[in-house]
């Protein structure tokens, strides 16, 4: 494989870009294009033993930055190392691109500049895994459309069955609208079209889930508008956060506590790894003609590798043929 890395991405670029570029290609035995300024890239690779390691450099001079307005960027920076690495998977020359940078620009890149939505596809969605206890879960869209008709969430449910197939390895996603409710009258406007057409659809539809029964992995296809599952995720995000801060404050406490606290730090360790977003890194931007995932910009070096090892399973999968393969089987 041949998988593109923006390094001008994350919020300390090229440091940790870079440095979990070192350690993918060090795990697997595939070419790493690194996009963006040449001379930060090389001088960064100086701090990493990358020797016989298969990475190769594409400069690009510019870089949308994350308070650009992504509109404007996509249009007047066409050097930037978006647009250079999304045409280099465009052209065939790379088969997955990664980043960390401005998710509004990867849209507008994506969608008007480069690689185009699928033939079919209304609006392209935003995913991302979630680390349960039960298992994993995809959902979707996270922030790509805060206004959505019912029939574009019917489309979200449809690429993210086939994402938890191809990535999940899920024989038969059970796919949920996110909704205040599991009744089927539950719900605005939006979630009760769109659960009349699921419901009569040939997916695996089980109906309204709320938080609570997503975080019991009740689905693993979670859809919703954009802006629900972006307020959704963060919550979740800062919930975890609070709730390790509190558990730390406790812990620190008393002498008592503090000597369960070293008894128990392995055990913590062990939860941290499962629902630390890092460990899963980056989520597809589904719909668009190419792998396209995106990782948060507060990433560091292992969330950037383990970007790349899911741009890896979505190629593997075969993804973006998959999609448009079940959408021309719903058209039909």
């Amino acid at each position: 494989m041949r998988i593109v890395l923006d390094t001008m991405g994350t919020d300390k670029y090229p440091s940790p870009d870079v440095a979990g570029a070192v350690m993918a290609a060090r795990q697997w035995d595939d070419e790493i294009i690194l996009v963006g300024r040449e001379e930060a890239i090389r001088q960064e690779l100086t701090s990493h033993d990358a020797a016989g390691l298969k990475l190769e450099i594409v400069h690009a001079p510019e870089v949308i930055e994350m308070d650009d307005e992504p509109a404007w960027a996509a249009r007047e920076k066409k050097s930037s190392s978006m647009h250079v690495g999304m045409s280099l998977v465009r052209d065939g020359e790379a088969d997955g691109y990664v980043t960390a940078g401005n998710t509004g620009g990867v849209l507008a890149v994506a969608t008007l500049h480069t690689l185009r939505r699928i033939r079919g596809i209304k609006r392209p969605a935003l995913a991302t895994i979630l680390p349960l206890p039960g298992g994993r879960a995809v959902a979707l869209d996270i922030g790509a459309n805060a206004d959505c008709r019912p029939e574009y969430l019917v489309q979200f449910a449809l690429m993210g069955t086939t994402y938890a197939r191809a990535v999940l390895g899920c024989t038969s996603p059970r796919v949920a609208l996110l909704s205040n409710g599991e009744e089927p009258g539950k719900g605005n406007t939006l979630v009760k079209e769109a659960y009349k057409l699921l419901d009569g659809s040939d997916l695996n539809f089980v109906g309204n889930v709320e938080p609570k029964e997503v975080v019991a992995c009740q689905a693993e296809v979670v859809v919703s508008d954009g802006f629900t599952g972006n307020v959704f995720i963060k919550t979740l995000e800062g919930t975890a956060k609070m709730l390790t801060g509190l558990i730390r404050e406790e812990i620190k406490a008393s002498v008592l506590t503090a000597v369960g606290g070293l008894l128990a730090k392995p055990a913590f360790g062990r939860v941290a790894r499962r629902v630390d977003p890092f460990e899963v890194g980056g989520g597809p931007l589904l719909g668009v003609n190419g792998v396209v995932i995106v990782a948060h910009g507060r990433s560091n070096a292992r969330a950037i590798k383990n970007s790349i090892g899911q741009a890896r399973k979505a190629i593997q999968g075969n993804v973006v043929a998959a999609i448009r393969d079940g959408l021309a089987t719903t058209e039909e």
